[in-house]
């Protein structure tokens, strides 16, 4: 039996820790929106693109959440211009583009 390979640590942008953790999880009262944010964040810096091929169900055991309740922070997500609203997710391609508005300034 092979041993898996050891995690690889990511990097995040303090704004997220500092900034959005607080305004996802306090002032929108939205944790489950946050931890979808941080899951599809991290993947898309594994795969070094922005945009990844997660459905629902993925995220959903990555997070620990119900699917309704990814459903819910995602819509939640692109309100707040956190994921592309533009790019559509379909059951055969369920592309995720993930925005970091604080960076485009």
């Amino acid at each position: 039996m092979r041993t898996p390979p050891a995690p690889r640590p990511h990097q995040l942008d303090a704004y997220v820790v500092d900034t959005l953790m607080a305004d996802l999880c306090g002032h929108d009262r939205r944790p489950s929106a946050f931890l979808v944010y941080l899951c599809l964040a991290c993947e898309a810096q594994r795969r070094r693109q922005d945009a990844v091929p997660l459905s629902l169900q993925e995220i959903a055991t990555r997070t620990g959440l119900a699917k309704s309740t990814v459903q819910a922070a995602v819509r939640h997500l692109k309100r707040r211009g956190l994921l592309d609203a533009d790019v559509e997710a379909t059951t055969t391609a369920p592309l995720r583009r993930v925005v970091a508005p604080w960076r485009s300034g």
